[in-house]
């Protein structure tokens, strides 16, 4: 029998998340630093950050970005840090929820927590807030970083995120491996799977 994956949408995932965050060598280093600055460059301006757990990356965005998650803990934790983070239901019912209103959009390691089907439907649920030309953002973690979370269902490489793009009608701007080649992720947990795509 199966173990059933662990549920994002509890304090307990929020707890986990931040005891992760606070790991003495973790405040020793500037782990964050290539995170952050892979982020900078991609110039993404005002950004939609869907699934932003309790605000890695939106520390990461210089104020720039709107935090959604399903879990309200962790938004609320967001909230204490002085992040700007809602509910998805308190998105969904705010001004910000409006057509077009996002420059990008970020899903950084979201999809692996879904099946397929459901990795489709979010980012198509949240494709009318990105303008036109604007980028969709997708991080999956590779081979380590998947095995090292036990709420993980499904591991995505860029080959299904291209292919999610192209059901949807996105275009491929950038695929590549970060922050080291591909080879490595099957010995470095932090090695990302990132594509980026453009909205028409």
């Amino acid at each position: 029998m199966s173990m059933q994956p662990q549920s994002t949408q509890i304090e307990a995932y929020t707890q986990r998340l931040e005891g992760l965050e606070t790991v003495w060598w973790k405040k020793l280093l500037p782990v964050q630093a290539p995170y952050r600055w892979n982020l900078k460059r991609l110039k993404l301006g005002y950004v939609l950050d869907v699934g932003c757990g309790i605000g890695r990356n939106l520390k990461n965005l210089d104020g720039q970005g709107l935090g959604v998650d399903h879990n309200p803990n962790s938004v609320a934790l967001c909230r204490q840090r002085g992040l700007r983070a809602m509910t998805t239901e308190e998105f969904l019912a705010s001004p910000e929820a409006q057509a077009g209103r996002f420059d990008s959009i970020l899903a950084a390691h979201v999809l692996e927590h879904l099946q397929q089907a459901d990795q489709r439907a979010l980012v198509r649920d949240y494709l009318p807030y990105l303008k036109s030309g604007g980028r969709f953002v997708l991080i999956t973690p590779q081979e380590v970083g998947y095995a090292s979370d036990a709420s993980h269902v499904q591991f995505v490489t860029n080959t299904e995120l291209r292919a999610l793009a192209a059901e949807l009608g996105l275009v491929v701007e950038r695929d590549y491996s970060f922050p080291f080649p591909r080879a490595v992720g099957k010995l470095f947990i932090y090695n990302e799977f990132v594509v980026v795509l453009r909205k028409p």
